[in-house]
């Protein structure tokens, strides 16, 4: 197999691949942190899945309809997975309001300004970057927001007892629990460059595209991601107040 310029494809990858995932499903269950067996499942899921997708792709970006099927296939997945972090049964659903909420006004904004092309090959990894931070965001504000209102009860109580509305005594408990969420697309936006240099950066490089548009494409993705998540978040912790996943 030949290499690419960031991963070399020897014969010894498979054996990197497997003592990598060894490693960390028995780092988790030594260490008594309740993901060994999720961490091999994953990573046997992401293998299998990527795989996939490799075969696929070249056929989805051919066609429109295929690129849309595609993007709403990865919402849908996106929306389920996220819901169930939070809750179970149908209410798990819900998690696709949010999803959808971070992720469409920013996509549109980025294809009517001009800013992305409307192209399969760009329009199906953006989407699919874009979906994958308000999965995140989702899934953490949702479970902050619904734990620190089961911990908290008795404050929610005193809240309704002083005058204030359901929804309005949610929200002064569990707003600062899930608007935690944000950190990590904070901090990776701060850090940018200086700790880590993400993926479309380096995949720019890869390219042949210079430093300065590499940073360009960068800093767009990043700024996306924030807003996108900072949408996603405040639709979530609205619905947890409104006893949507409850």
């Amino acid at each position: 197999m030949r290499s690419s310029s960031l991963i070399s494809l020897t014969a010894l990858l498979p054996v990197a691949l497997i003592a990598l995932v060894v490693l960390g499903a028995l780092v988790a269950w030594l260490g008594r942190l309740g993901h060994g067996r999720a961490v091999l499942t994953a990573c046997l899921r992401a293998a299998a899945q990527l795989g996939a997708v490799s075969v696929l792709i070249a056929w989805v970006i051919a066609s429109f309809a295929a690129t849309a099927g595609f993007i709403l296939l990865m919402y849908g997945v996106a929306a389920f997975t996220a819901g169930r972090r939070i809750t179970r049964g149908r209410k798990a659903w819900w998690a696709a309001v949010p999803i959808a909420a971070g992720t469409t006004p920013v996509l549109a904004m980025l294809a009517v300004s001009g800013t992305i092309s409307l192209e399969p090959i760009v329009v199906i990894p953006i989407a699919g970057i874009l979906l994958g931070g308000c999965l995140t965001a989702t899934s953490l504000a949702g479970r902050r927001a619904a734990e620190e209102l089961v911990q908290r009860r008795g404050e929610v109580e005193a809240a309704l007892a002083l005058g204030f509305l359901p929804r309005q005594a949610a929200l002064e408990i569990c707003r600062p629990a899930a608007a935690q969420a944000l950190v990590p697309a904070l901090d990776q936006t701060r850090t940018v460059g200086l700790v880590t240099l993400p993926g479309a950066f380096v995949g720019m490089l890869l390219g042949g595209a210079s430093p300065a548009e590499a940073g360009v494409v960068q800093l767009v993705v990043l700024v996306a991601l924030l807003a996108a998540e900072a949408v996603a978040i405040l639709v979530t912790t609205e619905m947890v107040a409104r006893g949507c996943f409850t």
